[in-house]
């Protein structure tokens, strides 16, 4: 099974889906993680360059700890992410065409700000463009084209905030590794831990608990389908 997640910021997978991509990883999936944007704006101190290059490694450095094939980023700097940019519709495109993804989890199509929401209809479009046979991308032209309508999965807010799920992923066996991974983002939570006085891995603990309470397991994930024709499956895809 091969598995495309997709997040702007390269902290967002950790913190939404990081029990359930690891989760996968274990049950012997082949997962790429994929972020949008670079994560430069992120501080209030580090300049945006130096950031985005610290924020690269840390990215790689969790995706190691989740087990996953690959990390890549579309590099695009934070603020600036527009699902009507054909050049990111494209290089987009061009991921899911490497990836060749069962299934696509991302970000849910209502959240907090700007960047995430443009990072749900992003992955929205360009999974149908990567299925269009005389769709030519910089990097992989229509050979490569990827003639499949590929289910997509909405992962939770940030503190769950105006999100029900359909579907839950126990992760009780992945709770600490996901804890791992996320504190590989230093720059994220040392800054908020220390200036902002938020326990960041804490409120994601707390709230991976509040969905296990609602299936319950003591640690769970949820996540929502997108229902639009022809996503749809009757397949199980996930763990």
């Amino acid at each position: 099974m091969k598995v495309l997640a997709v997040g702007c910021h390269p902290d967002d997978l950790e913190i939404a889906c990081g029990g359930t991509l690891h989760k996968y990883t274990q049950n012997g999936a082949e997962v790429v993680m994929c972020h949008v944007a670079n994560g430069n704006l992120g501080h209030a101190v580090i300049p945006p360059q130096e950031l985005r290059d610290l924020r690269r490694v840390e990215a790689q450095n969790a995706g190691k700890v989740l087990g996953v094939k690959e990390v890549i980023s579309l590099d695009v700097d934070d603020i600036q992410v527009n699902h009507y940019d054909n050049t990111a519709v494209d290089a987009m495109a061009e991921v899911v065409r490497y990836v060749r993804p069962d299934v696509i989890i991302t970000h849910n199509n209502k959240d907090y700000m700007q960047d995430h929401v443009e990072t749900s209809m992003l992955v929205f479009n360009s999974s149908f463009v990567s299925s269009l046979v005389h769709k030519s991308m910089e990097k992989l032209d229509n050979s490569a084209v990827y003639p499949i309508f590929v289910p997509i999965y909405y992962m939770d807010t940030l503190a769950g905030v105006d999100f029900i799920p359909t579907h839950y992923v126990d992760i009780t066996a992945h709770i600490d590794v996901k804890l791992e991974a996320l504190s590989c983002h230093e720059t994220q939570i040392k800054w908020m831990l220390e200036h902002d006085n938020i326990d960041f891995s804490l409120m994601v603990k707390t709230c991976s608990q509040m969905r296990g309470y609602q299936c319950g397991v003591d640690y769970a994930e949820g996540f929502r389908p997108c229902t639009v024709y022809p996503r749809m499956t009757a397949k199980h895809l996930l763990p």
